[in-house]
């Protein structure tokens, strides 16, 4: 490494945030980046560690300790073409990844660890910044075509790799605009939509083709894609969102977060007022979910002017350190306290909703939950209890299930005829990534189940090998080894 024993001088330093309240009146992203100094004094922590976990932590296998050094020894435009060597789109994990690669580094065994993904985002906006990004276009075509099913970052990933080496890409995206639930589901305090919009231009001039507003199955049928393409990705992501069986779920005010969020997100980019979204403002907003979606909802309702946000957790409350049944380097089920945490919320830990409860009007006005307790027995799965004499009824306005989902839509897997596993993700091999129909693959959490942001972009490239490889024989393109940690 550049520097010996760097971890024993530098301590760990994390952007600041722009003050609650002035952040709270905007949905523009609300970090202070650290200067070029202090950064170099952070990657400078990256020790001399001998096996790099971080790299096997990491679902892209990016090479943490290579980029850091160039980081340090001011060279960041080397930093830049490591970093795209492994990661298509540094600059979404670089804010959205709750980076499995820091809960591996070597340093946190006994320190913080070095702050890998604010490093990686700035060598990414440095790296725009100075015009190092540009367009790759391939001196040759194969005369192979690809059809891509999907915008988010599984489709663009493949679309990327496929396109670099040769073969004809065309993705198709049934909303409006690129992005998947980058673009629909994310807040822009979070990932501004300009962020995405720059790296759709880099691929646009590297001549991959985009078809919006196309819902195959429906505006166009999967066979004509079969037909017309020499493969197809089917990239959709995990749609059906998981709802809650209980009386008055189908109220007015019981609303789907990614319905919320969606909206919301169109507001901010102009193409809805304020009027036509589901608004939280002025009312009390109760969040049913713990993850990162159930905190977009919580940050987005103080935006709105909510008089109160509430969050529901049925899990237990995860302890702050690290559980002694996920040692280092496994990824930790600890507490997590996001920025819109600290924005104002009432977090609450082993609560079951039981009822949602409609005014004279016939619109939510309140919920009941009891309290639970998980009963865990010697080789069983854990068993939940209601606590007796634990219901507690609560007024709200607005409820929000940020529950996850079950899988992926049906439409195309009946239309094919594809086999699904027992979670119902479409059916395909890490192998080869293929589907029970030939020709057809998918990738992503249309075949793993809602994840991550980093495990999308890993199963897009992966796949693009698999398929460059089914069209041409073989293929250059980089394929991770199958040394991966158990990750979030």
């Amino acid at each position: 490494m550049g520097k010996l024993a760097g971890f024993l001088k530098h301590k760990r330093i994390d952007e600041s945030l722009i003050s609650v309240e002035k952040r709270k009146k905007n949905y523009k992203e609300f970090t202070i980046p650290l200067e070029k100094k202090t950064l170099r004094n952070q990657a400078s922590r990256c020790m001399d560690c001998g096996i790099p976990f971080c790299q096997s932590g990491c679902p892209l296998g990016n090479l943490i300790p290579d980029f850091n050094d160039s980081v340090y020894n001011g060279n960041w435009e080397k930093a830049a073409d490591i970093l795209h060597s492994t990661n298509n789109f540094p600059e979404f994990t670089g804010r959205l990844c709750p980076a499995p690669c820091e809960q591996a580094c070597v340093l946190g065994i006994n320190e913080e660890p070095v702050s890998i993904e604010n490093i990686e985002k700035n060598i990414v906006e440095i790296a725009f910044k100075r015009g190092w990004i540009k367009a790759y276009i391939p001196l040759k075509r194969t005369g192979k075509s690809i059809a891509i099913v999907g915008s988010g970052p599984s489709g663009l990933a493949a679309a990327q790799q496929l396109n670099r080496v040769g073969h004809k890409v065309t993705v198709y995206e049934r909303e409006s605009r690129l992005g998947g639930l980058l673009r629909y589901g994310i807040p822009d305090f979070k990932l501004e939509k300009t962020v995405i919009d720059r790296r759709i231009d880099v691929l646009l001039k590297e001549g991959i083709i985009f078809k919006t507003n196309t819902n195959v199955g429906i505006d166009i049928s999967i066979d004509s894609l079969r037909s017309d393409f020499d493969a197809v990705l089917l990239c959709g992501g995990a749609t059906a969102k998981r709802s809650l069986s209980v009386d008055g779920s189908n109220l007015d005010g019981v609303v789907q977060a990614m319905d919320f969020l969606k909206l919301n997100n169109d507001y901010v980019s102009g193409s809805k007022k304020f009027s036509e979204i589901i608004s939280a403002k002025d009312k009390n907003v109760i969040v049913i979910g713990g993850g990162d979606t159930g905190s977009d909802c919580i940050g987005t309702s103080n935006r709105h002017g909510a008089l109160s946000v509430t969050n529901f957790e049925i899990l237990d409350k995860p302890i702050k350190g690290r559980p002694a049944h996920q040692p280092w380097p496994y990824w930790p089920m600890k507490l997590k306290t996001s920025s819109s945490h600290q924005e104002g919320v009432n977090r609450f830990w082993s609560i079951s909703t039981k009822k949602f409860l409609a005014d004279k009007n016939g619109k939510l006005n309140a919920l009941v939950t009891c309290e639970v307790e998980w009963v865990h027995n010697e080789n069983e799965r854990p068993e939940l209890r209601e606590i007796s004499g634990s219901e507690k009824t609560w007024p709200c306005n607005l409820v929000l299930l940020a529950l996850g989902f079950t899988g992926p839509g049906s439409l195309i897997i009946d239309q094919l005829k594809l086999e699904t596993d027992y979670r119902t993700n479409i059916k395909a091999s890490t192998k080869d990534f293929k589907t029970n129909i030939n020709g057809v693959f998918a990738a992503g959490d249309i075949r793993r189940g809602q994840s991550l942001i980093v495990w999308a972009i890993s199963e897009g490239r992966q796949a693009a090998h698999h398929i460059d490889t089914f069209l041409m024989g073989s293929s250059d393109l980089p394929l991770k080894d199958d040394f991966d940690l158990p990750s979030a």
